[in-house]
């Protein structure tokens, strides 16, 4: 259970004063629905006012405060602005102008003869100096110089920066006091604020130091957690599996391994031996053959007299790689089996009865597979695919099935920036599969501008006389009024009206049962043309698909960009993708499509992705995003992250159970940024 010391910071924002079924949309649009949430809602910037006594000491374009004496007001015809011209100690004019209703008000706050402190950014208009929209109007000098430094938060429609200034304020009074879990060496050397009073620094200016210090207490509390989860693996029970290749032997395989290949293998084939569960990761680009791996660990758990299985998130990417896997294990005699959330009745109840009595070796499906009615007779290893879709405490879960705790192998296709793979995978050891297979065409990739769309329909027409099947991405599924975005349910309506029925469209808010129809209408070479979302970005394998096109393609990130390219080139034909442009590109937007003709090197992409992303959501359409962290941002990740590793390392060798009184801290930070499952961990945790 949380400890009672942070229920305060876990309790409803609705129990902020001001803050109403009105106020709770917008607010959970930025993700703040706890105290917690608003605490960790930091400014953007800071604006930086200069008090002046007088306009003769300020610039026009700089932020001040000033003194000013209300003489006059001129209120326009109609719509226009209404203006309150003041004067300063020294007799110099200023217009303070509002625009719309704001001017209601404005006439209340200034009556001609009031001496009034003014904060705004200096202007001028004509020959006259102003200040539109006053940002604070007090007739209080001390409120006014209280503004000199002012927070900017990021705001959602509804909202304004005085409610959210209130809201923090209210939230960081409910801040308790904390204990402090950063070792004291580092604490002085770094020259670091306790934790509450690096919060309340981090809202009132740019202070560098508190940002830091907050920053690394949620790196800490992930990289500790997944330390965690690595020393408990440790001290786990498993059981060694050592085959002797009588199945393995027998593979049909469409290709020699590569060197990548042989050598995940042989990591993995060291893994399995040890009395200690294996927990790799196995990450590789697209088309470098992780399935072929993963099914060679399979098999040496079959040959171990052990079942595995493996699990996909999707049910369209479970029947792929059943079979893949049935394809490539048929010689071997192995019996392989497919459990999804469609299958009921009888079929079902044959597959539970395979797993109990083992005559099944290895089961495919999704989280179906591991439902608390699923029972195996000697589970030995689980493999995890697109390992980004599933938790830590949804993979500790998925461990609970065997005997004694199965060997775990996670797989992405989603190259990783090594910066980024200890703060994701921190608890496992990593194999990489960084060469693509023989035979494997590079695909010719354009950058073509959207003026040239209707030569690119007529190109999918060829395609498609040709024999051939083509993708056609869009990133959004339907039209935006705000934003110039082709939607996928208009582009597959103007697609039908050239090929007909021959066109299926996919995205995320279809019924499963539709979307999978129209993916097997597909897979099965009935549908010629795919209008889709970036649904089908991991998992489609169409090796009769020669064409892909990404309609504006600046919108989306390296990495995804990659992925969908993946989706062609699976087969011996050539293939081609086209990135469809839009007019308005940015200079970065440029340099990413610039990248994606040059090279076809996945990890290669996922690092130039982050650089010029900032971070980015590497799976994400922004142009910029949420880092893997809330408060982190990647130059903090870069610079703290090794050192919160190696803190969280040394803590653990030495308080394993984080008894001691360091320990006992620490754990409020595991519950204080939600790494519950590493606590969950601890005896008595």
């Amino acid at each position: 259970m949380r400890p009672e010391s942070l229920n305060p910071l876990f309790v409803e924002t609705e129990s902020l004063e001001g803050v109403g079924p009105k106020i709770r949309k917008p607010l959970e649009k930025l993700g703040l629905t706890r105290v917690r949430d608003v605490i960790y809602h930091f400014p953007d910037r800071f604006v930086q006012r200069r008090a002046v006594t007088d306009l003769d000491e300020a610039g026009v374009g700089e932020q001040i405060v000033v003194s000013l004496t209300v003489v006059e007001h001129r209120a326009s015809a109609g719509r226009g602005p209404f203006r309150a011209l003041a004067t300063d100690a020294k007799g110099n004019v200023c217009s303070l102008t509002w625009f719309g209703r704001a001017s209601y008000s404005a006439r209340r706050q200034l009556p001609i003869g009031a001496k009034r402190w003014i904060a705004g950014k200096l202007e001028q208009y004509g020959q006259m100096l102003q200040i539109v929209h006053p940002e604070h109007v007090s007739d209080d000098g001390d409120a006014a110089f209280g503004k000199l430094i002012e927070p900017v938060y990021p705001l959602a429609e509804g909202l304004t920066q005085p409610k959210v200034g209130s809201l923090v304020s209210q939230a960081l009074e409910r801040t308790p006091e904390m204990p402090e879990w950063i070792e004291p060496g580092l604490m002085a050397r770094e020259k670091w604020p306790v934790w509450r009073e690096a919060l309340h620094l981090a809202h009132r200016n740019d202070h560098p130091a508190a940002r830091d210090r907050l920053a690394y207490d949620e790196l800490l509390a992930n990289s500790l957690a997944l330390m965690l989860v690595r020393s408990d693996n440790r001290r786990r029970r498993g059981r060694p599996l050592r085959g002797n290749g009588r199945f393995r032997d027998k593979l049909n395989l469409p290709f020699p391994l590569t060197d990548a290949q042989t050598r995940s293998i042989g990591e993995i084939a060291g893994d399995l031996e040890q009395d200690c569960p294996m927990l790799r990761l196995l990450q590789g680009d697209v088309g470098s053959g992780k399935t072929v791996v993963a099914l060679e660990a399979m098999l040496i758990a079959v040959e171990a007299g052990a079942q595995a299985a493996m699990l996909a998130p999707t049910e369209i990417l479970a029947r792929q790689h059943y079979e893949t896997l049935y394809r490539m294990a048929g010689p071997t005699g192995v019996n392989v089996a497919l459990l999804t959330g469609r299958d009921k009745g009888r079929n079902r109840e044959s597959i539970l009865m395979g797993l109990l009595d083992g005559s099944i070796d290895i089961i495919v499906g999704t989280h179906a597979i591991f439902q608390e009615s699923v029972a195996y007779k000697d589970l030995g290893l689980v493999v995890i695919d697109e390992q980004h879709r599933f938790g830590v405490g949804q993979r500790l879960m998925l461990t609970q099935k065997g005997r004694v705790t199965p060997h775990t192998l996670a797989m992405t296709a989603t190259p990783i920036p090594r910066t980024l793979t200890l703060a994701q995978y921190g608890e496992m050891e990593v194999s990489r599969l960084d060469e693509l297979p023989p035979g494997r065409q590079a695909i010719d990739t354009r950058v073509i501008s959207a003026e040239r769309m209707a030569e690119v329909v007529d190109g999918i027409a060829r395609q498609i006389d040709g024999g051939s099947q083509a993708y056609w991405v869009c990133p959004m599924v339907r039209d935006s009024e705000t934003e110039d975005i082709a939607a996928a349910e208009a582009r597959y309506l103007a697609m039908k009206e050239r090929f007909g029925d021959a066109v299926v469209l996919v995205h995320g808010q279809l019924k499963p049962d539709l979307k999978d129809a129209a993916m097997e209408r597909f897979a099965r070479g009935d549908a010629k043309l795919l209008v889709a979302t970036t649904v089908i970005e991991v998992g489609v394998d169409v090796p009769n698909a020669t064409l892909m096109v990404i309609e504006q393609a600046e919108r989306f990130g390296l990495a995804q960009l990659h992925q969908l390219r993946g989706r062609v080139g699976r087969g011996t034909k050539k293939s081609v993708c086209i990135l469809l442009r839009g007019d308005a590109v940015s200079e970065t937007g440029r340099e990413r499509l610039a990248l994606m003709r040059e090279t076809q090197d996945g990890f290669v992409l996922a690092e130039e992705d982050l650089r010029l992303r900032g971070g980015g959501e590497l799976l994400g359409t922004r142009q910029s995003g949420d880092s893997p962290f809330r408060i982190a941002d990647l130059e903090q990740i870069q610079r703290l992250l090794p050192i919160a590793h190696d803190d969280a390392r040394l803590l653990v060798e030495r308080d394993r159970g984080l008894a001691s009184e360091r320990g006992q801290a620490a754990r409020l930070l595991l519950y204080l940024f939600e790494r519950d499952w590493g606590v969950q961990l601890l005896r008595g945790g």
